[in-house]
């Protein structure tokens, strides 16, 4: 079975995230999903590109999320969460996923 794309657990968990904290009105419980899928795909990004590869996009992941929020008062919530998610997928594929 081929593995999922860390480009695809990035922004899943950037987009589950905040649909699971918005749908049950639990923020924690979104933190829980933005946080595994961050883990998993740190993880991933670490053993394709060493440290610096797994430093900057987690950086990225954590800019991402951070910088949804303010975005979304300009934007709207859902296009703010999912323009991060693109951004933070974007770099993933580069980085860590077009090489195979």
């Amino acid at each position: 079975m081929e593995r999922v794309p860390t480009s695809v657990v990035a922004a899943a968990g950037l987009v589950g995230g905040y649909a699971v904290a918005r749908w049950t009105k639990k923020r924690p419980l979104g933190g829980v999903v933005l946080g595994a899928a961050g883990i998993a795909a740190g993880r991933e990004w670490h053993r394709r590109g060493g440290v610096p590869a797994a430093a900057g996009l987690g950086a990225l992941y954590l800019a991402g999320f951070a910088g949804a929020h303010p975005l979304a008062r300009k934007v709207g919530a859902w296009p703010a969460v999912f323009g991060a998610a693109g951004v933070v997928a974007g770099a993933a594929w580069v980085v860590a996923d077009r090489r195979g």
